[in-house]
């Protein structure tokens, strides 16, 4: 990629002029940095741990010096990155019968209630060349616990008085506010909001960088690009210091549920710091709900619909000649579908053409899109052992999680 124009372009790409002319026909550089963002989800959805007999039930498999390395975001990458802060979030929502939400089996699991959903990371000196500046990004994972499905699933609108204010019109999706607001002290990894955590993250990094150009990119995939939604309007909306009141906040939002009113849209469109892309695949269900939802309260009416917000790109997977024909509309929720939709994008001009910018074989990391012809293995991510390990007397252990050296 040492031949794009990324590093110059960087502005334009992350939304300074609001993507005009760079999404029918797709750029380039765009749809190479739209990829690169993309994939830099993959490391929180892949090294979470959703054993729920293991005490690591909910955190990342790996310590956050080696996530990137250990998820393949390293070898043959330009874009470096230092992951320098985990964060954790709460499913709020409780149900009567605990067969809908799944605990961990063991008395003493670390977490009990929050799970690790994301990642901050900041750009190495190799990577800032590259990108052309000092990129701070945080990654939001999508849906991997029972529990979060129960947040997912409540379509009531709540207002976001810390965002707008107190009294503000704004309404958004009470499950995922929730999600990023509330505190649940499991432990010390998480005794403060993913949204303290983040922001405190952020300001420390703005301040590090303050004698440098820096940006703010915010991406998520499914339930993680509904929550970055909210995390980039934060932080828009409310800046951290006189540090990053005018950087640029870019979400890139992948497979994004809807998640406010037409307020929320409105809002948003007026702040003047902040960009938001969304990628949406045509045959995508997850992209068209929630359809509408109630206020707080109890009082099913008005019903009042969700909106989308920022910009948008519509991309067909299923147009791939790659692809078998006989895929199911649910599949291309898959993350992995999408960087492939993304890298044959011919916008209006129709068709699919593949650019190589998506290693074709990681489009059946997950499932078997491909056609038989191309000979790669169906589903081929795995986890060695399911994380057991043979210890010195042959005996085997559930030894699933690289503890970190700091919290």
């Amino acid at each position: 990629m040492s031949d794009t124009g990324i590093a110059e372009r960087w502005k334009v790409l992350s939304g300074s002029d609001n993507w005009e002319g760079l999404l029918d026909p797709l750029d380039s550089d765009l749809r190479r940095y739209l990829i690169h963002y993309g994939t830099m989800v993959l490391p929180a959805s892949e090294a979470f741990i959703n054993e729920a007999a293991s005490k690591n039930v909910g955190l990342s498999r790996y310590a956050r010096r080696n996530l990137l390395a250990n998820c393949g975001l390293v070898k043959g990458n330009p874009f470096k990155y230092e992951v320098t802060k985990y964060f954790y979030a709460p499913s709020t929502i409780t149900v009567p019968d605990d067969e809908y939400t799944v605990r961990p089996a063991r008395v003493d699991a670390v977490l009990k209630e929050s799970n690790w959903i994301g990642y901050v990371a900041v750009a190495t000196d190799e990577g800032k060349v590259a990108l052309g500046r000092r990129d701070i990004l945080i990654v939001w994972r999508g849906t991997r616990r029972d529990s979060e499905w129960n947040a997912n699933l409540t379509f009531v609108f709540v207002k976001a008085p810390l965002f707008f204010g107190q009294d503000s019109e704004p309404l958004v999706h009470k499950g995922w506010y929730d999600m990023y607001t509330t505190i649940n002290q499991d432990s010390q990894l998480n005794d403060k909001s993913a949204r303290d955590q983040i922001r405190e993250e952020v300001a420390r990094l703005v301040e590090l960088y303050k004698d440098e150009e820096v940006s703010i990119t915010v991406t998520g995939h499914s339930l993680g690009s509904s929550m970055a939604t909210l995390n980039a309007v934060d932080l828009a909306a409310n800046p951290i210091n006189n540090n990053n009141k005018d950087i640029l906040v870019t979400a890139f939002l992948y497979a994004s549920p809807k998640v406010g009113d037409e307020n929320f849209k409105n809002a948003i469109s007026n702040l003047q710091n902040l960009r938001a892309l969304r990628v949406s695949d045509v045959n995508d269900i997850v992209t068209a709900v929630p359809p509408f939802g109630w206020p707080d309260g109890g009082n099913l009416l008005p019903l009042i619909p969700y909106v989308d917000v920022g910009e948008g790109i519509a991309i067909e997977s299923k147009k791939s000649d790659y692809l078998k024909p006989e895929i199911d509309n649910l599949l291309t929720h898959d993350l992995m579908l999408y960087m492939h939709a993304i890298d044959g994008f011919q916008g209006s001009q129709g068709g699919f053409e593949r650019q190589g910018y998506f290693d074709l074989a990681k489009v059946n990391k997950y499932q078997g899109a491909l056609k038989d012809e191309y000979r790669i293995p169906v589903g081929w991510f795995s986890v060695k052992d399911n994380g057991m390990v043979q210890q010195e007397d042959g005996t085997y252990i559930l030894d699933d999680h690289e503890p970190d050296e700091t919290f």
